[in-house]
């Protein structure tokens, strides 16, 4: 580190390295999810189907956001990646 030039090294902010959240969830998500509730609740008039599938939706990706912000871009990574060690 000390072969470095001055100034080299700048303090990074998380903020500036996680995705931009909406309601706990990414915005892209969020977004998408807003717009198929509505569009079932409103659009087919079935507000006791859009309204629960929306909340069910929007909670489920809140909780897997909690535990990783990138969890929509891993996730089909993951699901093409072939399991090795199955139990």
């Amino acid at each position: 580190m000390e072969d470095e030039p001055e100034g080299y090294r700048a303090p990074l902010r998380t903020s500036l390295t996680r995705p931009i959240l909406l309601g706990g969830v990414p915005r892209a998500f969020a977004i998408l999810n807003a717009t198929i509730g509505a569009a079932i609740g409103f659009g087919l008039q079935q507000p006791l189907i859009g309204l629960p599938l929306w909340a069910i939706a929007q909670g489920a990706a809140a909780w897997a956001a909690a535990r990783d912000p990138w969890f929509l871009e891993t996730w089909p990574r993951h699901l093409a990646k072939p399991v090795f060690l199955d139990a």
